[in-house]
């Protein structure tokens, strides 16, 4: 089935969440294939807000981060839980905001123009199941609307698509 995206570039970043989260309530569905809803998911973001260079899932293996569905330049495949943004948001189950990636301790570089970062974690029944990894290009692209509406994304799909 195909879908429409069209997010008027002119409106708030709340806005657009807003509009996001109804377009992403619609698009995703526990009866599709779980790689194909975190594709969209991915692509939907992607396409909402000119700020982002690259976003993307880490899954969970039980070990370590894998890479999952994302939009963007190449990246690194696997990380180490505890190692840089995405590592630490998978141990401490809690989402980081990072507005200097140069200045957070051990961060992966795998795209040297990124600048910023927002990490917020994907739980199943309070287990760790992926992270959801923004990046841009610019510095403190993130903040706290950011934070809030990726983690009712991230809880949507928790409740709604992992439970398919």
């Amino acid at each position: 089935m195909a879908e429409k995206l069209i997010i008027d570039k002119d409106l708030t970043e709340e806005e657009k969440y807003l509009k996001l989260i109804l377009v992403i309530k619609n698009l995703l569905t526990p009866e599709d294939h779980l790689i194909s809803n975190l594709a969209n998911l991915v692509a939907a973001i992607k396409q909402t807000f000119d700020k982002i260079s690259w976003v993307g899932f880490y899954i969970f293996n039980g070990t370590e981060l894998y890479l999952g569905p994302f939009q963007g330049k190449i990246a690194c495949t696997r990380i180490a839980l505890g190692r840089g943004v995405c590592g630490m948001s998978a141990v401490k189950k809690k989402s980081i905001i990072v507005p200097d990636v140069n200045k957070f301790a051990d961060h992966i570089v795998c795209d040297e123009s990124s600048r910023s970062e927002i990490v917020v974690p994907v739980l199943d029944n309070g287990n760790l199941f992926a992270v959801l990894d923004l990046d841009s290009t610019e510095y403190n692209s993130f903040g706290e609307t950011d934070k809030h509406y990726l983690e009712e994304i991230c809880n949507f799909l928790s409740m709604e698509i992992l439970k398919g």
